[in-house]
């Protein structure tokens, strides 16, 4: 998503649902597509940064208040009622399931990169998505598709959400060291792009630094959010902590700081070494960049470094995939357990043991959009509804504080109500620099799930009383 917050994007035609919402509230003008921050977006990721470390704060403290581990729908339900808990876990589907087209596109992307540095090249209409609202051009800068649909499926980003559904209907546990490992190679392939681009970079590049102001810095940080999806695991090991109430704040804040310090390296760097317009639309900048650098330059370095890259970053993405699509049948499965989904969502599989049928309807769900559209309509989706995921928890903490200031805490925010507040009013700052369309999606997506709540789960909740069951 690196490229589409620095570039922006552009359409074809001019209309208000293009536009970011805050734009058009302040300037009542269409757009043909939304800013960019440009080189700007080290702010945007300090921003970014800023607004998780204050949620973070909220999932800790709700979390700290149920004695087991779980997602922010079991906390929420534990603490908030069935009505909040079915939004956020109807919310926590769009997460997950939009989250993991995103990441299954952007895998393709590095796919076909690495069959690019073996010199194979596929036919263009079997890896590239079939909507491309942007286009798509070459490293010349030729069009090879124009924007809109055209007739092809990204087979790549479909079989590698197929293949790990298949590893996860038959088991797959969770292992510290693995995870350790995949982080090594991420931060690993991360060193190795800042420092062999770092050489390379043009001062020229980074002027104007904030080419589209603060509008610019606002939606990128709107859409980069996206790769701080997932932090928010840190704010559940409160129960594990020896001293929540100092450990929780320093490794939540110690792990955003190093993030971000990661993730602006990437930014300064890759604005640096190419312009930030070549950027647009591009699902892999990174090693799209070094190969056109490497192609300008000659340099044999580059080109085994942007292999080395390659690997790092889709092992990491595997990584991100499974963990996505395996916490997304759990959600299925605790929501059919508490009778707000069919019991179908909740079956397990005779052999392995797996919730094999949730865990297939959500590989198709997330490899068939995966197939078909561009990584900026979803990651826009997955932005959208994480963050009022995040807006809905950080008011249940303000809410518990004055409904229930008894209940015991393992952990409690610092500051008073500062931090939830400050949350919700940044998670709101930040929905309102998605586009007006994206706002327009997601409210279908929730009168779809209240819909699905009022007609069917509130009749088969386990808290239902018999006479109203239906």
């Amino acid at each position: 998503m690196i490229g589409t917050a620095i570039a922006g994007q552009k359409f074809d035609t001019s209309s208000i649902l293009n536009a970011p919402l805050l734009d058009y509230l302040v300037h009542h003008v269409a757009t043909l597509g939304r800013p960019g921050a440009g080189p700007a977006l080290a702010l945007s990721l300090v921003l970014v940064a800023i607004v998780c470390a204050f949620t973070a704060l909220c999932y800790a403290e709700l979390a700290s208040m149920i004695p087991i581990a779980g997602s922010a729908y079991t906390y929420t339900y534990a603490t908030m009622g069935e009505l909040i808990a079915w939004i956020i876990g109807w919310d926590l589907i769009l997460e997950y399931a939009v989250s993991n087209m995103a990441v299954s596109v952007g895998f393709a992307a590095h796919l076909v990169d690495m069959f690019d540095w073996f010199g194979w090249h596929p036919a263009l209409r079997w890896i590239s998505p079939a909507y491309l609202p942007s286009g798509l051009t070459d490293l010349q800068g030729d069009v090879l598709y124009t924007p809109g649909w055209h007739f092809g499926f990204n087979i790549p980003a479909f079989a590698v959400v197929m293949l790990l559904t298949v590893v996860l209907v038959r088991g797959i546990r969770e292992s510290a060291e693995t995870n350790n490992v995949m982080v090594i190679l991420k931060i690993a392939a991360i060193l190795a792009f800042v420092f062999a681009g770092m050489h390379y970079i043009h001062p020229s590049n980074y002027h104007p630094f904030a080419p589209n102001g603060w509008s610019g810095i606002l939606t990128g940080g709107s859409i980069i959010f996206f790769t701080y999806i997932g932090f928010d695991s840190v704010s559940t090991a409160a129960e594990e902590a020896k001293n929540p109430q100092r450990d929780l704040p320093i490794g939540i804040i110690a792990t955003l700081i190093v993030c971000t310090v990661l993730y602006i390296s990437v930014a300064v760097v890759l604005t640096g070494i190419v312009p930030w317009q070549r950027l647009l639309d591009d699902a892999a900048p990174v090693v799209n960049s070094l190969k056109q650098l490497g192609i300008t330059t000659g340099s044999v370095k580059l080109h085994w470094v942007r292999l080395a890259v390659l690997f790092g970053a889709m092992m990491g993405m595997i990584s991100s995939l499974l963990v996505f699509q395996l916490g997304q049948a759990r959600v299925w499965f605790a929501m059919s357990r508490d009778g707000l989904l069919p019991k179908l969502f909740g079956r397990v599989h005779p052999r392995f043991r797996t919730p094999s049928t949730a865990t297939w309807i959500a590989g198709f769900l997330v490899g068939v959009p995966g197939g078909i559209l561009d990584i900026g309509t979803l990651a826009d989706l997955s932005n959208i509804g994480t963050l009022f995921a995040f807006v809905l928890v950080s008011l249940g903490v303000i809410i518990l504080r004055y409904k229930q200031p008894e209940r015991r805490r393992g952990f409690r925010a610092p500051g008073g109500l500062a931090a939830p507040v400050l949350s919700v009013l940044f998670c709101i700052l930040l929905m309102a620099g998605l586009p007006i369309l994206t706002w327009l999606r997601f409210f279908v997506w929730l009168l779809i799930g209240l819909s699905v709540y009022m007609l069917y789960s509130r009749y088969r909740s386990e808290f239902c009383p018999e006479d109203r069951r239906r």
